[in-house]
């Protein structure tokens, strides 16, 4: 089924050789709570980064939509995360009273850490995840449809999520320009636009001068020939 394309937009960014110049551009954070429109709205969850004006490139840039590769290191407790391992389903193993009896105390003296500890628990599980890489579409500006009034970085990552990553570390490679930011008539055209630009940034992507080598090569795709070794390092 074909997107909707009233404007007759190109569904590939770029020559196949690469991203040219002043692309690519780099962007690290960590992962802001946002508008909150992504995902109740628009059915587009986004994840947001703080902007700072200091950032040459940003403050000289274009407001509008670019695409490029996200990484994101996600921790271990993250369902997407390659190191998370699943919690058995299997039914607990009967105790002896003394073994429940000390399973107790340690559960009361972990209670009794109290915040402190658990924000510990947290910093370490943070700090043993491992950077993932995906594709993604960004959106830097103000949104003319929504009136924002500061400028913000919004990024659509272009993959299925089990649960959020607010506070993680993320990366950002951006490769292109897809189009200038414009106001709507209605929710629908922006959400249709929005989806259009996904599959432009996917197709352009796709090709082996865009896709980041560290990927690595799966079946039916093409080896990538970009250097994305500052995403996972």
């Amino acid at each position: 089924m074909s997107l909707p394309n009233p404007d007759n937009r190109p569904l590939l960014i770029g020559p196949p050789t690469g991203p040219e110049a002043p692309f690519p551009f780099r962007m690290e954070g960590e992962v802001i709570s946002g508008f909150g429109r992504g995902s109740k709205e628009l059915g587009i969850p986004t994840a947001n980064l703080p902007v700072d004006d200091e950032n040459t490139w940003i403050k000289n840039i274009d407001s509008g939509i670019y695409f490029g590769w996200a990484s994101l290191k996600l921790p271990a407790s993250h369902p997407n995360s390659v190191l998370y391992q699943k919690p058995p389903t299997s039914e607990p193993v009967m105790m002896e009273p003394v073994q429940q009896q000390q399973q107790n105390q340690q559960q009361q003296q972990k209670q009794e850490g109290g915040v402190e500890s658990a924000q510990q628990e947290k910093l370490v599980d943070q700090q043993s995840g491992q950077w993932q890489i995906y594709p993604m579409v960004m959106s830097i500006g103000y949104n003319p449809f929504y009136k924002n009034t500061v400028r913000s970085a919004e990024v659509h990552v272009l993959g299925e999520f089990a649960a959020d990553f607010y506070g993680v570390g993320m990366r950002l490679l951006i490769t292109g320009f897809i189009r200038n930011e414009k106001d709507y008539s209605g929710l629908e055209a922006l959400i249709a636009d929005i989806h259009f630009d996904c599959e432009v940034a996917r197709q352009s992507l796709a090709r082996k001068g865009w896709r980041v080598r560290e990927l690595g090569v799966k079946e039916g795709e093409e080896e990538g020939e970009l250097d994305g070794s500052w995403l996972v390092r």
